[in-house]
């Protein structure tokens, strides 16, 4: 593991936002949800693709609060411009679990 310093992690923007819209994304490789995510009035609405289909339904994402980066450049995936990287672990089975706050939170508040 290599050993960052203080000011690394400071610049890493990680930021709760509130899934307002999922659906499938047809046209990707592996399968993926395309996620709209609601980071409140100063970062806006950023649009995702997430691999989270092995845990996740389109339906059941929307109103979950989730953990992104949302300072990385614009990444081109397939046809979508993904605008935040969604965090998440890996179960034992390989699927993904969204990195989530457990009580709710301010949209757009920082990770301490």
């Amino acid at each position: 593991m290599e050993l960052i310093g203080w000011d690394d992690f400071t610049r890493v923007e990680l930021r709760v936002g509130r899934i307002v819209a999922a659906e499938v994304f047809a046209q990707a490789r592996k399968p993926a949800y395309l996620l709209q995510v609601d980071f409140g009035p100063e970062i806006g609405i950023r649009k995702s693709s997430a691999q989270i289909t092995h845990h996740y339904t389109p339906q059941g994402l929307i109103g979950k609060q989730l953990v992104a980066v949302v300072n990385f450049p614009k990444k081109q995936i397939g046809p979508v411009m993904s605008e935040c990287l969604v965090t998440g672990f890996h179960d034992a089975d390989g699927g993904v679990v969204l990195c989530v706050p457990d009580q709710p939170v301010p949209l757009g508040t920082k990770l301490l």
